[in-house]
């Protein structure tokens, strides 16, 4: 490890993140500059002299308070402000500021510094050191912008290969294990020797889980009391969250319920996916929390945050209610950092929360844009029918979208029969569903059949039939949508060759769609509904 490298690298990147710091000073007892860093306009022999001069002072309050290891300080001067930050009872790191600047937006940022500071210094730690400097405020802002959700973290289904990147915070008292739990899983180690986090430490790491990429940034938050006032700023953004007990401590297992609180009070997004967890399983002969207190646990702050939804997690998750089919996003599990028993799992149990709330949030809005885009055509044209054409009557995914829009309400008619369905709303709204051996498809607006290709070479001359049928059938300047669900990418374009109906449809005037649909992925037949009521939409104000 070349500290040298380390430290220079930490600090430039921290200058040019924050832009308000003219300098950065580690020291020891007696002044002695270990590592610094400096924006060039800057004497870094006044540096060294104001830091020597704040030491004497600074080691008054140690004695004073009894503040060994821990602490900050700030001192303003006619042209600077200083800000100390004692990361032991050996080690000072020093901020010089510009004068007119804010200590408090500072000193979260240099909480974490002090740890990166402290990881380096610390000749036992020859594990993995990242030392990229967060933005805070935008990373917050960005993680919390579900807008933003389909083209950032929505893929595909679980165990469809989707990619997922969040941020995702681990809470918890003194000595539980929380640092212990993050380096067990992104090293592979555990060190026996326990140095407390000061303030934060930040952690990147990608790993698979149900056949999907997940990135997560890991932010390992201090539980010194006087860090309350900036984890709400190391909060913010957050997306999941472990709340880590000791099961040989129960003073720490009964404040899980205090962290619980704050996270509730700090956080913008309450409705996000927590795992209490109990470390320090290979301790059993300390244990003094059973399993079954943890459940119980579990349970009851589910029932406060009211955040229920059904999950198939059963084999990673050891809350009972699971099993019973009540499932909650506040999940309970038993680890060991030290032997590294159950961490995967853990991990792999917030992930699989985290994408089920991002795949809940994705398919909320794209209804809402559904929902907009019916009631755009009704607002033109009073009425507007919809057939949809399947091979089995049991799968129809599109359908089974628009009949659970809540917003549209309940159906004033319904038919019923195995060959036809029929919905008709009270705001003209007409849904009609048939299989490919009877069908009616010439009052509608939009016709949109799905074809499951999975198995085929090449496209049946049926199919073919079949939409040369609705072209004939249809009125000019509607819409015929096909989705084609397939496997993977290899036999798209080939099996797309084989319709061959362009020029029928461009004589009839009908527009032909054509969608790709993999495996069992909702989104694509999201994006076929929403495209071809557009395109109604469309021809409604041109015709």
């Amino acid at each position: 490890m070349n500290k040298k490298q380390l430290f220079d690298s930490l600090f430039n990147n921290f200058l040019n993140q924050n832009t308000e710091v003219e300098a950065i000073i580690v020291s020891d007892v007696d002044g002695f500059v270990i590592a610094g860093e400096k924006r060039m306009e800057i004497d870094i022999e006044i540096v060294s002299f104001l830091t020597a001069v704040i030491h004497p002072l600074i080691g008054r309050v140690r004695e004073e308070f009894s503040f060994k290891k821990f602490g900050t300080a700030s001192i303003d001067t006619e042209e600077h402000r200083l800000l100390f930050v004692l990361i032991n009872e050996e080690t000072t790191l020093s901020l010089i500021i510009q004068s007119m600047s804010s200590v408090d937006s500072i000193a979260p940022y240099a909480y974490f510094l002090a740890e990166k500071t402290a990881q380096i210094l610390d000749a036992s730690e020859t594990g993995l050191i990242q030392i990229s400097i967060p933005d805070f405020k935008f990373g917050g802002e960005m993680c919390s912008d579900m807008g933003r959700i389909k083209n950032q973290l929505y893929q595909s289904k679980i165990e469809q290969g989707g990619v997922y990147r969040f941020k995702f915070i681990v809470i918890g008292d003194h000595e539980v294990g929380k640092t212990s739990i993050v380096r067990r899983f992104v090293e592979g180690n555990f060190l026996e020797k326990y140095r407390a986090t000061i303030g934060l430490n930040i952690l990147s790491h990608d790993f698979n889980a149900f056949g999907n990429k997940i990135n997560i940034m890991l932010w390992d938050i201090g539980a010194q009391k006087y860090f309350k006032r900036y984890r709400k700023t190391y909060y913010s953004g957050a997306q999941a969250a472990f709340i880590v007990f000791d099961l040989t401590n129960r003073e720490s297992f009964e404040n899980v319920t205090y962290w619980h609180n704050e996270l509730k009070e700090f956080i913008e997004n309450r409705d996000l996916p927590i795992i209490i967890i109990g470390n320090k399983t290979d301790i059993t002969e300390q244990r003094v929390i059973n399993h079954e207190e943890g459940v119980q646990l579990a349970s009851d702050l589910s029932k406060l945050t009211e955040m229920s939804e059904s999950t198939a997690m059963s084999d990673y998750s050891d809350l009972s209610s699971i099993e019973n089919g009540s499932q909650t996003k506040i999940s309970y599990i038993e680890t060991s950092a030290k032997t590294g028993n159950r961490i995967q799992d853990a991990f792999n149990l917030i992930s699989y929360h985290f994408i089920l709330r991002c795949e809940e949030k994705e398919e909320s809005r794209l209804k809402g844009k559904i929902l907009d885009e019916i009631n755009s055509i009704l607002e033109t044209n009073n009425e507007l029918t919809l057939t949809f054409l399947n091979q089995n009557e049991l799968w129809n995914p599109t359908l089974q979208i628009l009949t659970k829009i809540d917003e549209l309400g309940k159906p004033s008619s319904i038919k019923d029969k195995k060959k036809e369905k029929r919905f008709e709303y009270d705001n003209g709204l007409i849904l009609k569903n048939f299989i490919y051996e009877s069908y009616k498809t010439s009052d509608s607006d939009g016709v949109l059949c799905l074809f499951d290709a999975r198995d085929k070479e090449r496209i049946p001359t049926a199919w073919i039939d079949i939409l040369s049928d609705i072209i004939k059938d249809l009125n000019k300047n509607k819409v015929l949508s096909v989705g084609i669900r397939v496997s993977n990418d290899e036999n798209w374009s080939k099996l797309i060759e084989s319709f061959n109906l362009e020029e029928e449809a461009e004589n009839k005037l009908i527009s032909l769609l054509f969608f790709r649909i993999m495996e069992d992925n909702i989104i694509d037949v999201y994006e076929q509904l929403s495209v071809t009521l557009n395109t109604i939409k469309n021809l409604s104000f041109n015709y």
